[in-house]
């Protein structure tokens, strides 16, 4: 017997009309540098979005194509999030930081047919532009002032000249809204296109409020970047519930954040680890107030235990710890402590929220040694995450190659190795390229960098394994000191601090301080970069 109910497509158009009807007074806002906030309500984007959609129907674009953007986070970015989805084109946010060869090749291989760029990011195309085989038409928006290549189209005038459309077309859930590429930390990047149907369902689901909690009262800051899973699909959630908005603009910095948090009275924002700890260091000199936030999000790499009690005993504001991929639009797991933990100790209870959580409703999850077998929820026994949902990806754009991401009952295998607690809580200890075997026994480098990053001289560590003549491998630590401790801060000092909390095999052979941890173009520590640094890095000590 199958149910009796409507076959009612699960399509952003839904989100879009809700919100122009129901929300048409509350504002969305984007910092301009040495400028007031540009401000507008959600009435004057939703008829700009009409008109961006007709001008993309008068540009030739047809259910299919493919628009582009290389832009920063702004009101006009949100409008193509919109527009291109709503006309049945597949929106693709690509990632401004990727060298120029990677940036060709994802240009190319998801076949662009129109790219937006933002004026002050058009340097970065010139030179490529003869490269770009499928671009037929470019659109610069105005966030400098720069004048307009011969040939290239300007978006307000491309918008003002442009008649509204006045019905959207019948889309299926199945049809694709947008796609994003993994940043490529081997070969070329892997494009992972997303469904309306999981992009409706992924905001459904973390607008939860044992997820993100995220409602109409919000004031949402994006600092995400919004070439990076679309902002981690905040602003889709965001328009759906009718929260206000503010996008971060141009490469904000820690100071931008934090008076926008201060002056807006922000309730909820989202960044990696190294971007909070830039934030919590301007906040303790100059006592910016962070109190309004409700939920500091951090994803994209583990969250230090200290920084999460250092920002609520410190400034009052609950760091919220996640999981996601690309792969998975990307929240797989938020770090809620359960009702009844409410009361633990905070011993106990900083434990779990340094985790990175349990699954979010729709996600399934398991852990699987290498020998394939399911392990045990116990806290303990390690396996490579896999997980399955109606937001998961379950193949590569044409990429064969990316097979061997998926199981043969229908898992994709995420490449995290972690652990699984009787609560359900998941706790990565590295990636699986990350872990160091040293003398058969492993060493997790994120345990290792929580430990470095809990020292109060120590701004940020990074720990990657070198090779060693007996044992294979070993730990070596990589450290920044905080600028007042620089040229001060010692190795042995580093060593004393973490003898008493790690077994001695695996404390580390060495460590080095730098001036900086090199990053990935979305704010990662990039591991890769070291691993090449020290390749022939020679042991000092015996273990």
């Amino acid at each position: 017997m199958k149910g009796l109910m409507m076959d009612y497509p699960l399509t952003l158009t839904h989100f879009f009309e809700r919100s122009r009807r129901l929300f048409p007074k509350k504002r969305l806002a984007t910092r301009v540098p040495g400028a007031p906030l540009f401000r507008y309500t959600y009435a004057d984007f939703a008829e700009r979005v009409t008109r961006l959609a007709g001008a993309l129907e008068a540009l030739g674009v047809v259910r299919g194509d493919r628009v582009g953007t290389l832009a920063w986070n702004s009101h006009r970015h949100l409008e193509l999030y919109w527009a291109a989805p709503l006309s049945g084109a597949v929106l693709h946010t690509v990632n401004i930081r990727l060298s120029p060869r990677d940036l060709t090749y994802i240009i190319n291989h998801a076949g662009d047919a129109i790219l937006f760029v933002d004026a002050s990011l058009w340097p970065v195309i010139e030179p490529i532009r003869k490269d770009l085989r499928t671009v037929r038409q470019y659109v610069v928006m105005p966030d400098a002032e720069i004048p307009v290549p011969a040939g290239v189209l300007e978006y307000e005038s491309l918008l003002g000249s442009a008649q509204p459309v006045s019905a959207w077309p019948q889309l299926d859930e199945h049809d694709a809204a947008g796609t994003c590429y993994t940043s490529g930390t081997t070969g070329h990047p892997k494009g992972v296109v997303y469904s309306h149907r999981a992009i409706f369902l992924h905001s459904m689901g973390v607008a939860m409020t044992d997820s993100l909690g995220l409602s109409e009262r919000d004031v949402i800051l994006h600092i995400v970047p919004m070439f990076h899973v679309n902002a981690w699909c905040v602003p889709f959630a965001g328009v759906m519930v009718g929260a206000t908005q503010i996008f971060g603009g141009p490469n904000p910095q820690p100071r931008d954040i934090a008076a926008i948090v201060q002056a807006e009275k922000v309730t909820f924002v989202g960044a990696v680890p190294t971007v909070w700890l830039a934030v919590k260091e301007l906040a303790e000199k100059e006592a910016f107030d962070l109190s309004s936030i409700r939920c500091l999000l951090s994803g994209g790499s583990a969250v230090p235990r200290s920084l999460i009690e250092l920002y609520e005993k410190k400034f009052g504001v609950p760091m919220t710890h996640a999981w996601g991929m690309t792969e998975m639009t990307p929240v797989g797991t938020v770090s809620r402590l359960k009702s009844y933990m409410e009361t633990w100790p905070d011993e106990q209870r900083y434990a779990v929220r340094a985790k990175q959580g349990y699954a979010v409703a729709g996600v399934d999850l398991r852990a699987v040694d290498e020998e394939g077998r399911e392990v045990p929820w116990d806290g303990k026994t390690v396996g490579e995450l896999q997980v399955r949902g109606p937001w998961v990806v379950r193949a590569y754009y044409d990429n064969p190659e990316g097979a061997k991401q998926f199981t043969a009952d229908g898992w994709f295998r995420t490449g995290d190795v972690v652990t699984i607690d009787p609560e359900g809580y998941i706790q990565i200890t590295d990636r699986t390229k990350d872990l160091i075997k040293s003398g058969g026994e492993w060493i997790s480098s994120v345990d290792m960098e929580s430990l470095l990053m809990a020292h109060p001289k120590v701004l940020e560590a990074a720990v990657i394994a070198v090779p060693h003549p007996k044992w294979a491998e070993r730990p070596l630590a990589c450290v920044v000191p905080k600028p007042a401790h620089r040229g001060a801060l010692t190795q042995e000092e580093i060593l004393e601090f973490l003898r008493p909390q790690v077994a001695k095999w695996s404390l580390p052979d060495a460590v080095v301080f730098l001036p900086s941890i090199p990053k990935t173009s979305v704010g990662k520590f990039d591991k890769k970069v070291l691993r090449e640094q020290f390749k022939a890095w020679q042991p000092t000590r015996d273990q």
